[in-house]
Parts: structure tokens; sequence; C-alpha cells
């Protein structure tokens, strides 16, 4: 899960393995390509600017998108084994808002280099980075920071562990432990998650140098004071509503939570843009 590699194919989900697959899974682990851009801001009709700054593990790569009029800076980062172009729908919806935007590559995705994720760990790193680079950059005065399932916790953890300050937080289906969403796969395997989960989690820790067992987003966010919006699908097979609900309530400052029936663990803002869109201009300009 935290080595990508050079194959052609990602492993398919969980979900859409025969019972070869899935036995292949499990004595020989998955095949996640490293992510790569296969679009550009430009694509969809948005000017942008490519920035490269230095993070915790290497060179970033991030792209802004300006707004000639903008009410703030949304700094966007993305979900598990995905990349800055994985966020345009997000981008082009913020943009129509009027907002500017900063898409950022994770360690290891798009245009930032490695090819190594922590699922949220040495990314908080990378999250801080780009909030120094935009800030050194006079990029936007109100900052909010958008973050996708792993990029959530993300987010959260660069805020409690660093002590980031940003104005607002906009949080898609962040899960709230490291073990719970691990445990997740191993359920949709349809295999008992004890022990095999909790031993994939310590050594995923020892191989990276972290306590995978304290890499828990429903602590970090009690170090959250901003006003915070969560966003979830309630079909999501990887991150449950009670979870997301049990992360909003440990911030310690004003939040809401809107799900999105018949939704699964992908893009609200491309599957219902009008609503997606709704939800988060609300949040935003509420007083």
């Amino acid at each position: 899960m935290t080595h990508y590699t050079s194959a052609a194919a990602r492993t398919q989900s969980p979900e859409r393995l025969s019972l070869l697959g899935k036995l292949g899974v499990l004595f020989g682990g998955v095949d996640v390509p490293r992510p790569a851009s296969d679009a550009t801001p430009a694509d969809r009709g948005l000017p942008f600017e490519v920035h490269r700054f230095a993070g915790g593990a290497g060179r970033l790569e991030a792209w802004h998108v300006p707004h000639p009029r903008a009410r703030g800076l949304v700094l966007l980062f993305h979900g598990y084994a995905s990349c800055k172009a994985g966020l345009l729908p997000e981008a082009a919806a913020l943009h129509e808002l009027g907002y500017a935007t900063f898409l950022v590559d994770f360690r290891g995705s798009g245009g930032s280099d490695g090819s190594v994720t922590t699922l949220g760990v040495g990314e908080a790193d990378d999250v801080r980075a780009a909030c120094d680079h935009v800030r050194a950059k006079k990029l936007g005065q109100r900052l909010i920071l958008f973050g996708k399932s792993m990029g959530s916790a993300a987010v959260l953890r660069a805020v409690s562990v660093h002590g980031l300050q940003p104005d607002a937080l906009v949080l898609e289906c962040p899960f709230d432990r490291l073990l719970t969403t691990v445990e997740a796969r191993f359920d949709a395997l349809g295999v008992p998650s004890f022990p095999a989960a909790r031993l994939l989690v310590f050594w995923g820790g020892v191989q990276h140098g972290f306590d995978g067992f304290a890499h828990n987003p429903v602590d970090y966010a009690a170090a959250v004071r901003c006003p915070a919006l969560f966003l979830h699908g309630e079909n999501d097979p990887r991150v449950t509503v009670v979870q997301v609900r049990a992360v909003a309530d440990r911030t310690a400052g004003p939040n809401r939570l809107v799900t999105f029936p018949g939704l699964g663990h992908e893009s609200y803002a491309a599957a219902r843009p009008e609503e997606w869109r709704r939800a988060v201009a609300d949040f935003l300009t509420a007083p």
C-alpha cells in the first residue's frame, strides 16, 4: 500500500476481485502505479502556473490557479494513490465560487519527488511546506485547507503536529484511525482483519519510522479551532459516517457535516457538482 510501482495497471478494488484475485492480494500484495497527472487546469479553461518548492522528502510540485477577485486561497490535497490532477473538479468549482486555488502533489505523486506514501503521516509535512510556500509568495491572505480522504488526514495532522492555523477547513471522508481504514480493506476482501490488519499497521510503521497505531485523525481533530466543513458519501465502503462524525465532534471550532446519499468514496464535486458547490459556498460565506 505504501510503495508505488511501475505496474501498468492498478489492482482492482477488493469488491471487484474474484476469489482467486483476493487470494493473490492476500499473499502477494497489491500493485498501485505511481500516480501521474493526465490533465491540467488548462483543460478546464483555467490559467495556472507551476510551483516547485522543498518538502519534507524532496521537491514538491503544485499548480496555482489565480482568481482576479479572490475571496481567499484554497490549498487542495489529494487522496491515496491520486495526484493534483484528481482535484481539478474541485478547483474548477472553487474558481466559479470566486476562490484562487493551489493544488499540491504529495510526495511520491505527480510532479513531486519519490515513489512512497505514508498515508498522511509524512504528508502532513508536505501540507506545512505548502502553507509556508504560499505565505512566503503572498499568494493569498485568507487560507483554506481542503483535503480528500488521506489528504484530510494529512491536513488534520498538520494542524495538530505543526500548529497550522488556517482560516477554515473543508475535509472529505477523513478516516478516524489508520487501523480502522486498514481493517476495512480486509473486510472488503471477506477475510478476518485480526490479526493481519494490526500486523500490517505495525510493519508499515516500522518501514517508514512512525507509530501507525498513533496515526489517528480523530485525535488530531482536537487541535482544530477554525470552522470546519466535513463532507461524506453515505455509501462509502472505506469510511463510515460514524467515523467522520467522530472526527468532526472532536474539533473545538464550529463544524458542520454534509452527506451525499448514494455516493461512495469518490469525488463529490464531479458526481454532484451543484450540491457540492452549494454546500461549500454556504459554509465559506457563513458569518
